[in-house]
Parts: C-alpha cells; sequence; structure tokens
C-alpha cells in the first residue's frame, strides 16, 4: 500500500460493511440497505458533519450497484462543469452504464444552479447524491428536495472512533504510541470527525516511538497559542492592586490604588473596562446592579471626559469594593466552556428543537415539548441537556446577596424536577 497516501486514505473502507458510525442507515433493514437489497437507488441527499463519510458511503453506493462515480464541488464548479458531467452521463446512459453524481457541498450552489439538476434527476440521467453539513431544509430547494431522500449521519461516537484507531494500528503494524489517558483525550480532540481524527492518529505515529501522555499529545497535535511579550511591570502591578482591593472589598486602597494609576498617568477608560470586567467577575450575580454601575461609569466618563468623569469611575470603585462579592458565575462558564469542549458537537434533544418545516416534524423535531408556561408553577422539569449526557451542574450560589435568593429558586426547581421526572418515570 502507497505510504505516501494520507492515513485516511489508505483506511477508507471498501465496502460498505466496513464504514463504522452509520449503522442506522447501513444495517439490515435500514433505509440504504433496503434500497441495496432490492438492487435500485434513489437520488439522496446526505446530511451530517464532517468527517461522518458522506463522500466514501457515496463511493461504495455506486460500486455497489455498477455506476460510474462522477464527484464534483460545488465550491469549485459553477454551470459549465455542470453541463459537462450531464452531458457526459447522457453519453455513458446510451451505452447501457448509469451515473451517480456525488455534488460535495450542494447547499453552496444557488438556487437556480439546484434547479438545474431538475430535469436529470428526473428523467434518469443521473443518480443525485449531495452532501451538505448545513440543515437541507433551509439550504436546498423545496422541489430538489422532493426527488431525494434526505439521510441523516451521525458524528462518530467515542466507539467507532476507538475502531478507527484500531484499524490505523492493524495498517501501521504496530499499536499508537500513547498511553491509555492521551487516547481518551485523542478522541475528545476529534469531535466526531473522523477524518481529523485519522489525521491526527497519523501525526502521533508520526512523532516516533515514545508512549504520549496527554501533555506531550497537545505538543504533537494541537498549535500553542503564540507567546508575546508585555511591558511596563509597574503598569500591570498597579492594577492587579487595584483588582484584589476591589476584591478584597477595601475601598481605601481601592481607591489609593486608582488614584495612584490615574496619577501615574493612566488612560481612565483602561480603568474604567477593568472595572465592568470586575463586575462580572468577582461580583456577577451577587449583585446584578454591580455591572449597570460599571458600565454607567464608563459611559459618564465617555460624556464628560478629564476630570470631571474620572468621579464617576470613582464612584464605581465604591460601589464594587462595596458589594456582596460571588465569582459563581464566572466559575459555572468555565465549568460550562470545558464541558462544552469535553462533550463535543452532540445534538439537543429533539423535543427542544423547532420544527418549521415538514421534514423536520417528520424527524421528530419538537415532539413532546412541554410548554413551562401551561405546566403547575410554570416549570415543566424537563430534560435540557443533550440525551448523551447526564445532567451537570455548574453554577453554584454563594450566600451572600441577591445569589441567597437564586439559591432558593434552584433548590425549589430541583425539588420539583425530581417530582416529575419521578412522575413520568411511574408512568
Amino acid at each position: 500500500m502507497d505510504k505516501g497516501r494520507p492515513l485516511a486514505d489508505r483506511l477508507r473502507p471498501a465496502r460498505l460493511d466496513d464504514v463504522v458510525g452509520q449503522d442506522h442507515l447501513l444495517k439490515k433493514d435500514a433505509p440504504l440497505r433496503r434500497m441495496l437489497d432490492g438492487g435500485w437507488l434513489a437520488s439522496i441527499i446526505f446530511w451530517g458533519p464532517p468527517g461522518s463519510g458522506k463522500t466514501t458511503i457515496a463511493r461504495l453506493l455506486a460500486k455497489e450497484v455498477d455506476m460510474h462515480f462522477e464527484q464534483i464541488s460545488a465550491v469549485f464548479s459553477g454551470v459549465a462543469d455542470l453541463r459537462k458531467a450531464f452531458e457526459a452521463a447522457r453519453l455513458r446512459r446510451q451505452d447501457g452504464k448509469k451515473t451517480l453524481l456525488f455534488v460535495d457541498e450542494i447547499h453552496r450552489f444557488n438556487r437556480s444552479q439546484q434547479d438545474g439538476f431538475l430535469p436529470y434527476v428526473e428523467d434518469g440521467t443521473i443518480t443525485l447524491v449531495g452532501a451538505t453539513t448545513e440543515n437541507p431544509s433551509f439550504e436546498l430547494n423545496g422541489a430538489l428536495l422532493s426527488r431525494c431522500q434526505v439521510l441523516v449521519l451521525n458524528r462518530h461516537d467515542e466507539a467507532s472512533l476507538c475502531t478507527l484507531m484500531t484499524r490505523a494500528e492493524e495498517l501501521e503494524g504496530r499499536p499508537i504510541p500513547l498511553d491509555e489517558e492521551a487516547k481518551a483525550a485523542l478522541v475528545h480532540l476529534a469531535d466526531g470527525d473522523g477524518r481529523f481524527f485519522l489525521n491526527m492518529v497519523e501525526a502521533v505515529f508520526h512523532s516516533g516511538e515514545e508512549i504520549l501522555g496527554p501533555d506531550a499529545l497537545a505538543q504533537v497535535v494541537a498549535k500553542r497559542a503564540p507567546a508575546y511579550d508585555k511591558d511596563g511591570e509597574g503598569h500591570y502591578n498597579l492594577i492587579s492592586a487595584l483588582h484584589k482591593s476591589l476584591r478584597g472589598s477595601d475601598v481605601d486602597a481601592a481607591l489609593y490604588w486608582f488614584s495612584r494609576m490615574l496619577d501615574g498617568g493612566e488612560e481612565p477608560l483602561y480603568i474604567a473596562r477593568r472595572l465592568v470586567r470586575f463586575a462580572v467577575e468577582d461580583i456577577g450575580m451577587a449583585d446584578p446592579n454591580a455591572l449597570v454601575q460599571a458600565n454607567a461609569a464608563k459611559e459618564a466618563y465617555d460624556f464628560l471626559g478629564s476630570p470631571e468623569g474620572e468621579l464617576a469611575i470613582a464612584q464605581s470603585v465604591i460601589y464594587l469594593a462595596t458589594a456582596p462579592k460571588s465569582n459563581a458565575a464566572y466559575r459555572a462558564f468555565g465549568k460550562a466552556k470545558a464541558a462544552a469542549k469535553k462533550h463535543g458537537s452532540h445534538m439537543p434533544p429533539k423535543h427542544i428543537l423547532n420544527a418549521p418545516t415538514r421534514m423536520m416534524k417528520d424527524m421528530g423535531y419538537g415532539a413532546g415539548y412541554d410548554y413551562d408556561h401551561d405546566a403547575e408553577d410554570g416549570f415543566s422539569g424537563q430534560n435540557y441537556f443533550p440525551d448523551e449526557m447526564r445532567r451537570e451542574q455548574y453554577y453554584a450560589p454563594v450566600e451572600r446577596g441577591f445569589e441567597r435568593d437564586i439559591q432558593k429558586r434552584l433548590e425549589y426547581w430541583a425539588r420539583l424536577r425530581a417530582q416529575r421526572q419521578a412522575g413520568k418515570t411511574e408512568k
């Protein structure tokens, strides 16, 4: 096998049975398998994320039904390319050979270009297989959709990515040089994209024989953010002193460091921006009005200028220093961002998705949604996390300021949620 070819290309399945992650389309009695068992193939739109196997499956379908495989990309092709493809398909048909025309990124074609496919699909000159990462309901003409079956491809899950890793190891003739923790990290980095995953696997194989852990893996498969120097140490020392004095609720020290910065020639708007940041990072929901005060000080300085506007910033310093403190919102956001990276691109549960098109409604979008305003206490207790995730808690209010009231609400809703979920289970 040609070692010069990318690993993802060398591992491309030669049979539909070798495709991983799309059993819902390819297993016995699944839509594609039923077509093939019947000896025919409808025009299809594959809707799925990058690296889910759309191109590979299209190639294998053509092979399975003995069609000529023709591929074009809507990114690089225009009307002239389409006409050439249609004419070539017409000539092949005269010779008794059918054509599967695979159109990658089909949503990139405009409406009139999409309409151009219709007569050739209708008279059988081509069997169209389009691939898109965008919602076909919004991006493709209704007339074209009515002539095609829309099949949804899933992002690769952990099991299918591990299968790809095993196949790569068999092809390379050696285990991938990663410890178990690094293997798990590599799977998370892929975010369901099989092609990107195999590219990373190939990079790891080329890194040498040494077993890598998660930290070493990051150096192999990810780029570090570029470093840059910061000068003016005194500037950063003083803003740090101001920030920490505010956090420590020492209003007099905060005013002192604020005055020192002004005396040193600091731009007042820079300080005002840092105060806005402090309001959301260190006070948050303990006093939601802190952000309003900080923004108002910035607006007042914009309106008045120096030196009168500096008094507005000083007032903000006093308000922020004397306000109750909480970084619960800051910590919750950090946990939520980490969870989003960890869990990747899971779809929202279908019951909370809107269904503006008939196709989406038929696919179960919006089915079973409970409108909270119709529920007892205005709270339905439904699940709003992805189906693949357990419920997680990121926000933990403190027993200070306004967050004491928020904590009571959260506890109340948690009790109602548990009761209503238990009621559904009993039914």
